[in-house]
């Protein structure tokens, strides 16, 4: 009777750790890199075919996923945006810190594959603070714009990296989706 409870138990643990082993080899986990940033959510190879997180993975794109329910179709579009800063029209990038400066941002769109209903210019300070800079609703169902906002006035209070983002909406009860990124550096 005293060696049954650990045979027992042996038994168990063996069958146990065996099939974490089988499950283990029918599927693996691997790290997703993108671009020098390792995805939160890690990918999975099943059967020799890698499943990755889609809405994780075009957020690093900076592309937008749009998923129609009826069809149970995901759709994932990756527009060109080039972004181009201007103080008067002067081309900038780099500013000294704690001053302010008056610029505005100009964006060219193209190979936009599908329509949108918004766009939004911000500006992320080094702490993550977003200010934005414009945004309009617009109906765009061409392949390719050009979008320039207004000027803007603004105060680099601190030294590091500012983020300036181009946004859009597919739908208007949408997220917004980041699809370009512009970076000033203040020292």
């Amino acid at each position: 009777m005293k060696l049954k409870k650990p045979f027992i138990l042996l038994l168990a643990m063996s069958l146990w750790g065996g099939s974490m082993i089988f499950a283990d080899s029918a599927a693996q986990t691997v790290r997703v890199i993108v671009n020098g940033s390792v995805l939160d959510e890690g990918g999975i190879i099943n059967d020799g075919k890698t499943y990755l997180p889609l809405r994780q993975l075009a957020s690093s794109l900076q592309a937008i996923v749009a998923w129609d329910e009826q069809s149970k179709k995901v759709t994932l579009f990756k527009p060109n945006v080039h972004m181009f800063l201007f103080q008067d029209s002067k081309i900038f990038g780099n500013v000294d810190r704690g001053n302010k400066y008056t610029f505005n941002v100009f964006a060219q769109i193209d190979n936009l594959l599908t329509d949108i209903s918004a766009v939004k210019v911000s500006i992320f300070d080094p702490s993550g603070r977003e200010t934005v800079i414009d945004f309009k609703n617009i109906n765009v169902s061409k392949d390719n714009f050009w979008y320039r906002t207004e000027d803007v006035k603004y105060n680099f209070d601190s030294s590091g990296k500012y983020a300036v983002r181009f946004f859009m909406k597919v739908n208007a009860s949408d997220d917004w989706k980041l699809v370009s990124e512009k970076l000033i550096s203040a020292q």
